[in-house]
């Protein structure tokens, strides 16, 4: 496999260069002085931003936008054989990696890479991670899963030593990487379009954690499943965190404001490490913390810049986002599309104030909504009262029989309220006839739910 080496920049063409992933390891690939081209569609803000950057930008993939033979050809899992720039790199027998494998590549280059995996919370856990470590001024080099405040994006560029990103588990993406810390949140039944069931991502989890070197570290929770599974006979440090005593580091003295928001004491064995507070509310979060309070600690980060950033960190887009205020109604927006993510999300709402919690649902694909059907119904009867949206298909074209209407019926059978619309106006109408002064109402899911709460908020300002 191609190996990219900082120290000998080359010219790397990447095909599809305009999206979020991509773009961002472009602009690494620029800041190391390396030749970067790339093609997309069309002109975005991102593909703008690698222009000025320097890089060499064609709209429309076609052969010729390899005539200039790159040293190395990236593509991302959207690309096909058939594609004419994937095609003419292989009549030319140019080098190519996925996104993935540049990744894992790229990680190679850096004294301490960490990989943050988990079915839930890599996003949040990693941004987390990411504001203490700039607290505590490491000149990280980031690559995070949503748009984070603090680095004005997904990406950003920094030094040498300390690599931080997410470790997808989704088409075994995370298995190319190279990490020298890791860390695993959780391990639930998802992306069942891929996987086999949940012993498959458990199998995959397993390998991921022996990537670790003999002088790596596992930070894992101990609430796994069956965790032995995944710790036994690893040749690197295993360390553990939870609510529990007898986790290597352990919450306890957990409260929380009127907003939700927890604070918490955390202990390393009989050391109190300190006394943290979140800008983010639930319980989950304290676990997301947690692991980024023992990644800290591991690098010896000061705890004093681990207090600081966690207290500084307000959420990443699209995580219990606040977008406004209507008619004293108060809409969030949340990513939530997995049953442990739905509960997560609406336990910590409970502790928000509101008199009654609506959430709008758009479940995400039809494999997930099939493979999961109960357990959506189940976390959803949380909510005081669900509405229900069409079911996001993504990349699936097959219903499988699948639809919104049924798992509407299931909830109702739970005990729940529910109701299903075939269109985002009718949500929005009944809506503004139903909600009232005081309530909580969150748009969830990992489709284009969000425009509901953004054009409620349109039509009331």
């Amino acid at each position: 496999m191609y190996q990219i080496d900082f120290k000998t920049p080359v010219h790397v063409h990447f095909i599809g260069i305009g999206g979020i992933s991509m773009s961002g390891l472009a602009s690494i690939l620029l800041n190391r002085h390396f030749k970067v081209s790339g093609s997309d569609s069309q002109e975005s803000d991102l593909t703008r931003l690698l222009a000025e950057e320097g890089a060499i930008l064609y709209y429309g993939q076609r052969a010729s936008n390899l005539d200039d033979t790159p040293d190395l050809v990236v593509y991302t899992a959207a690309i096909h054989a058939d594609n004419p720039e994937y095609a003419a790199a292989v009549a030319k027998s140019i080098p190519m990696l996925s996104r993935a494998e540049l990744l894992g590549q790229m990680m190679k280059n850096f004294k301490t890479p960490i990989a943050i995996s988990g079915t839930h919370g890599k996003t949040t856990t990693t941004s987390m991670a990411s504001y203490i470590f700039l607290e505590a001024d490491m000149d990280p080099t980031i690559s995070v899963g949503g748009i984070l405040d603090a680095i004005g994006g997904n990406i950003r560029v920094g030094g040498h030593d300390t690599f931080l990103t997410e470790a997808c588990e989704y088409t075994n993406s995370f298995l190319h990487f190279f990490p020298k810390v890791s860390v695993i949140l959780n391990i639930d039944a998802d992306h069942l379009d891929f996987f086999k069931d949940l012993e498959d991502i458990r199998h995959s989890f397993r390998r991921f954690a022996e990537l670790l070197p003999k002088d790596g570290t596992l930070i894992i929770s101990k609430e796994i499943d069956r965790l032995d599974e995944f710790t036994a006979g690893l040749p690197c440090q295993v360390v553990t965190y939870g609510t529990d005593a007898s986790c290597d580091y352990y919450a306890e003295n957990i409260t929380y404001d009127e907003f939700g928001h927890p604070s918490f004491d955390c202990q390393k064995g009989d050391t109190l490490l300190g006394h943290f507070s979140l800008n983010v509310p639930g319980i989950h979060n304290v676990h997301n913390a947690l692991a980024s309070i023992v990644l800290s600690d591991i690098l010896s980060v000061p705890m004093q810049a681990v207090r600081d950033g966690l207290y500084k960190f307000g959420g990443t887009k699209r995580r219990f986002e606040k977008k406004g205020t209507i008619g004293e109604v108060t809409i969030i927006d949340d990513y939530a599309h997995h049953p442990t993510e739905i509960k997560a999300t609406l336990h910590a709402a409970q502790n928000y104030p509101h008199k009654k919690l609506w959430c709008v649902f758009q479940p995400h694909t039809y494999t997930r909504t099939k493979a999961l059907m109960d357990d959506f119904a189940k976390a959803l009867t949380l909510a005081d009262h669900v509405v229900l949206a069409d079911i996001y298909p993504a990349r699936e074209t097959d219903n499988l029989g699948i639809s919104s209407e049924i798992l509407m019926e299931k909830i109702q059978a739970l005990g729940g309220t529910a109701e299903y619309f075939d269109s985002f106006d009718k949500i929005e109408n009944y809506l503004l006839q139903n909600c009232e002064p005081g309530d909580l109402l969150i748009t969830m899911g990992a489709g284009d739910v969000v425009k509901i709460g953004e054009r409620l908020l349109g039509k009331r300002n």
